[in-house]
């Protein structure tokens, strides 16, 4: 009988469990805009999902540190289910209407309802992060992560396939109740799976099961330039707060919602190949400087993609983006893997999440309001029309084209500065420095 082993098996169910939660998310942006016709609603639904990740972060952190890994990714799911179930309630009970009706509780409500859903999934990564600390030696981990990374690609890759046509079908009511399915199915797979994670230091020892900020900042302040290297991190994630808030919306500016399903099914399959080589090659000795060169090529990109209202461009920037990103993200959990104690690694990577994902709320905050207000009239009847639109274009589109580019060139400022910084020089010194770390944790597995 074929045994697959339990890293393997996390992954398999994970791999399940984000395709439902990102065809949600999804589905719910381009459902949004097709029902309202705003970018600014589609950039309130990016604010309020980083807001929410950086807000649930550190107490998801420190769930995950101080219980047993899979109770706590069973409890994600099952939340996400409940969520989801009464997302499709308030759904179906709401007047004809008042879903279209952008200054309206029903619209937002239902949103929060959906977001809290997508956002109960983010306890599970976190666990799956430190579960690589447990299953894997430290000479592998960077591969795991990698592989970490092909898990969330094939998810993206299979939800971009299917959540445009999800909406074009049934609106986001089919998303919900599928969902609903798949994350029972999901909660009973998880239960026969057998994870061999120790038992939590505060079940042990009888210490107190609190979040305990306080400790996790020093922590992080005790491994010389860790906090360097969140910030760092940070960078990324600005980027990310505009292409949350205006990507969906440019898109399907372009073309239909069924198309612009396939364009993402097809760029995810760059997030597959970028896991598959981590886990063949690793991040080489100096993840940190993996992390910023990645950045800076991202940000090139993003300054290049909307120069023009071209597909191919558009397909270019996606591919870029969905490529490189894993290769930040996984050097980022490499080095925390490697200088963090495992009973605290749960809640580091809650406030390097929380931390991280601060700016980019802002930026999706601001950038949808900005775009739809300023930047949209600017190139369409506005000065910028007459400045620069002979060449670069005019219309809403050329708006948030703009943002992107203006967003883009900023970013490539930064990160050159990054580059030079002396920050940067002594956090590579402190890596190579740091110890390889400790063997996986060997553990009998327990009955449930």
């Amino acid at each position: 009988m074929l045994r697959i082993d339990p890293f393997h098996a996390i992954l398999a169910n994970s791999l399940l469990q984000n395709v439902v939660n990102f065809t949600v998310w999804f589905a719910l942006v381009f459902w949004a805009y097709l029902e309202t016709q705003s970018v600014f609603v589609t950039g309130m639904i990016g604010g309020i999902h980083l807001a929410f990740t950086g807000a649930f972060a550190i107490w998801f952190g420190s769930l995950v540190d101080h219980h047993r890994k899979r109770p706590v990714m069973l409890g994600s799911s099952a939340a996400s289910l409940a969520l989801y179930a009464a997302a499709l309630g308030v759904w179906q009970l709401s007047p004809p209407g008042a879903m279209a009706d952008t200054a309206g509780l029903a619209l937002w409500g239902f949103i929060v309802l959906v977001m809290l859903a997508v956002i109960a999934g983010n306890i599970r990564m976190i666990a799956l992060a430190t579960l690589v600390t447990v299953l894997i030696p430290p000479d592998r981990r960077d591969r795991a992560n990698g592989l970490v990374g092909i898990v969330g690609g094939v998810g993206f890759l299979v939800t971009s396939a299917i959540s445009g046509f999800l909406v074009a079908w049934d609106g986001i009511r089919g998303p919900l109740a599928l969902a609903i399915g798949f994350s029972a199915l999901v909660i009973v797979h998880l239960l026969t799976v057998r994870i061999g994670d120790p038992e939590p230091e505060s079940a042990t020892g009888g210490a107190r099961r609190e979040i305990d900020l306080r400790g996790t900042i020093r922590v992080v302040a005790a491994v010389p330039g860790l906090f360097a290297l969140i910030l760092f991190a940070t960078f990324n994630n600005l980027l990310g707060g505009v292409f949350m808030a205006l990507m969906d919306g440019y898109g399907l500016s372009l073309m239909s919602v069924e198309e612009w399903g396939l364009l993402w099914a097809a760029a995810s399959s760059a997030f597959i190949l970028s896991g598959m080589v981590i886990a063949r090659t690793g991040l080489g000795r100096n993840p940190l400087r993996t992390l910023l060169l990645v950045n800076l090529v991202i940000w090139i990109a993003a300054s290049l993609f909307t120069i023009q209202a071209s597909i191919p461009l558009l397909i270019a920037g996606c591919v870029v983006w969905m490529f490189f990103g894993p290769f930040a993200e996984a050097a980022e959990q490499t080095t925390l893997q490697r200088v963090v104690p495992f009973e605290r690694q749960g809640r580091v990577f809650g406030f390097a999440q929380s931390v991280e994902q601060a700016a980019a709320p802002l930026t999706a905050f601001l950038i949808g309001p900005l775009t739809q207000f300023v930047a949209i009239p600017w190139m369409t009847t506005g000065a910028g029309a007459s400045l620069i639109g002979g060449w670069f274009g005019t219309g809403a589109d050329r708006g948030m084209a703009l943002v992107f580019c203006l967003t883009g060139a900023l970013g490539v400022v930064l990160t050159l500065a990054a580059f030079a910084s002396r920050s940067y020089r002594r956090l590579s010194q402190a890596y190579a420095a740091a110890p390889a770390g400790a063997p996986p944790v060997v553990v009998t597995p327990r009955e449930p």
